[in-house]
């Protein structure tokens, strides 16, 4: 899969001062001089806010999850929703990924322009535009392998509708969704499922590939829940698939089962695989692992690592790799820093930034561990609140630098346009162009 990954035209596009987070008096460079630069973060040669992607963090946490997927015996599809980086794909398909997932017609495109050939569109095809895309795209790229989902006879029939007008010269590929009660998509019953199934048995361009859901809506954190619920919910995936190998519904040369977000993944890698009648293709698809953070996905991870054994526990966990540092711009009354970052810089859809580490340029060495009551209260689109104990010896000051991680790293990547890599001393490495 990374022989087919064509970054050359990424790397080749000019950074100039137009882009978000670019050192405002630097000529126009191609992403791939960025590293060669010696632009250091914490020198001021960059402006702030700036997002920036540790490569050590982001190595570890690929092969962090290459070994888990080996280990547990299922394959992955990362989300690509998560970066919007095909240079990040290249990356997780080199370390063993079999494909990326997507959400849309348009991340499809931009993976398939890429050179990704086996994606998994976690979201129903709709529409008579996007049909005949995939159709194209299908037919410009024969070795192209993609599966979307189907949860109704009335979706079944609108992609029927335009799809054998266009005379594809090979079935699209469907997964039927399993969905829950007061959810979002897919179908809430077996016998609904298994209604659907039938139909694209029946259906002049669609062919059934396999069975899918998505469990993250019903998690809350504690064990005993979480166990029962996503547990339940993949006996559900597994009993339709079931009834539809029995039935002779699937089309395909394999059976694709799949699920798994990013905050219960060992559970669906424990619960998922089974036996058919057809080799069985187990999928998770979490996507915010490569990047982790250090709140929201973080503190489910701790299950995560208590539920897998001691093997697991002993050895390092997921890092957060992404970080958005900023200015500390004013400080108008005691307790209370304004920071150069905002809502158009970084995540605050579950939770704010939370500030982990500060540093004084023309005093400290390295940067340091922030107190832990220093928290952000609150977001304005370009301010950010932090809030200390106005006693502390070192509270920050007018020009400090405070880096930030982030909770739920999805929302962070899709406000930049490129985000600089860096490595532990926070010297530029590199630059990662996003695509939302």
């Amino acid at each position: 899969m990374l022989a087919e990954m064509d970054l050359g035209s990424i790397l080749a596009t000019p950074l100039d001062a137009a882009t978000k987070g670019y050192p405002p008096l630097a000529p126009p460079l191609p992403a791939s001089a960025v590293g060669a630069q010696g632009w250091r973060v914490l020198a001021g040669d960059l402006p702030f806010p700036q997002a920036v992607i540790r490569d050590s963090a982001l190595a570890h946490n690929q092969a962090w999850m290459r070994d888990f997927t080996t280990a547990t015996g299922v394959l992955l599809a990362p989300h690509g929703k998560t970066t919007m980086a095909p240079q990040i794909f290249a990356l997780q398909l080199a370390a063993g990924a079999w494909g990326i997932t997507v959400a849309t017609v348009q991340q499809l495109a931009v993976c398939v322009r890429y050179g990704v050939r086996r994606v998994l569109m976690a979201n129903q095809l709709l529409g008579a535009a996007e049909v005949t895309a995939v159709v194209r795209l299908r037919e410009a790229h024969p070795d192209l392998e993609l599966h979307f989902l189907v949860d109704s006879r009335a979706q079944l029939a609108a992609i029927d509708a335009v799809a054998s007008s266009l005379h594809p010269a090979r079935k699209l590929d469907a997964l039927v969704e399993l969905g829950v009660t007061g959810g979002r998509t897919g179908c809430r019953s077996h016998d609904d499922a298994l209604a659907v199934a039938r139909g694209v048995a029946e259906s002049v361009s669609v062919r059934l590939s396999g069975v899918e859901c998505y469990e993250g809506l019903q998690l809350t954190g504690d064990t005993a829940h979480d166990t029962a619920v996503v547990g339940e919910l993949i006996a559900r995936v597994k009993s339709v698939a079931v009834a539809c190998d029995r039935e002779g519904l699937f089309g395909s040369e394999s059976i694709i089962l799949t699920a798994g977000g990013s905050a219960a993944f060992d559970i669906v890698a424990r619960e998922l695989p089974t036996a058919l009648s057809l080799p069985v293709l187990a999928i998770l698809r979490s996507g915010c692992y490569v990047t982790h953070d250090s709140g929201f996905y973080d503190r489910f991870f701790a299950g995560v690592r208590a539920r897998s054994g001691a093997a697991w526990q002993g050895r390092p966990g997921l890092r957060p790799a992404l970080e958005v540092w900023s200015r500390v711009q004013s400080c108008p009354e005691p307790g209370l820093a304004i920071l150069t970052m905002g809502k158009r810089d970084a995540s605050y859809d579950i939770e704010m930034p939370i500030a982990v580490s500060a540093y004084r340029p023309g005093r400290d060495q390295v940067p340091r561990e922030v107190p832990a009551d220093w928290r952000i209260s609150a977001m304005n689109d370009q301010h950010a609140y932090l809030r200390f104990a106005p006693t502390q010896p070192d509270a920050p000051q007018v020009g400090d630098l405070v880096g930030c991680g982030i909770s739920h790293p999805c929302t962070t990547f899709d406000k930049w346009r490129s985000l600089f890599t860096v490595d532990d001393d926070y010297r530029v490495t590199g630059a990662i162009r996003t695509f939302f």
